[in-house]
C-alpha cells in the first residue's frame, strides 16, 4: 500500500480525506450487501459473479437481512467453503468490510 504525495499540502489534503471519511464510518452502519460483495470482489473471490449467484447455488432465498440471518451457519459455511477462496462466511464477509474500509480510505 502506498499513498503518492507531493509536499506537505498534498499530505494535509489525503490526512484531512482520511478524518473525514473515519467521522463517516464511525458508530454503526448498515451498508447494502451488494456494496460489500461487488462484482469484481465475487469474481475474484468465489465461482460466481454476484452474491444472489452465491446464494441462490446454495439453495438459499435471501431478500433481506433477516432471510441471511435465519441460514445456518453451518449450511452457509459449508457452501462457503465449497464455492469460494474462503473457509467460513464469517472470513468471506470481513474480507470484504475490509475492502470496502479500504476504498473508503482510498488505500
Amino acid at each position: 500500500m502506498s499513498i503518492k504525495l507531493n509536499g506537505l499540502d498534498d499530505l494535509q489534503k489525503q490526512l484531512k480525506k482520511m478524518q473525514k471519511t473515519a467521522k463517516e464510518l464511525n458508530g454503526t452502519h448498515k451498508v447494502p450487501i451488494d456494496k460489500l460483495f461487488t462484482k469484481s470482489f465475487m469474481t475474484k473471490y468465489t465461482k460466481f459473479s454476484s452474491i444472489d449467484d452465491f446464494f441462490k447455488s446454495g439453495g438459499f432465498d435471501v431478500k433481506n437481512e433477516n432471510d441471511l440471518k435465519a441460514i445456518s451457519d453451518n449450511e452457509i459455511d459449508l457452501h462457503t467453503s465449497k464455492t469460494t477462496k474462503f473457509k467460513t462466511w464469517e472470513d468471506m464477509l470481513n474480507k470484504a468490510l475490509d475492502q470496502y474500509i479500504s476504498k473508503k480510505f482510498s488505500f
